[in-house]
């Protein structure tokens, strides 16, 4: 089994975990909620969990 393959499985469980996350019902639920210090609940959670993404992403990398 080449060294890589590790990697590759974690990256594509995130890719996975992510699809999840931005376009899955759990999208909808923040759509009614209400706002949170004056901005919509549905573009914190987007853009939460985007940033979480991207930071999972980088600790992925380093650490391999």
């Amino acid at each position: 089994m080449p060294r890589h393959a590790p990697l590759r499985q974690r990256l594509l469980a995130l890719f996975l975990a992510a699809l999840l996350a931005l376009f899955s019902p759990l999208v909808l639920r923040f759509e009614g909620a209400p706002p949170l210090l004056g901005i919509p609940a549905l573009y914190i959670y987007l853009f939460g969990a985007w940033a979480a993404v991207i930071a999972a992403a980088a600790w992925i990398v380093t650490r391999s």
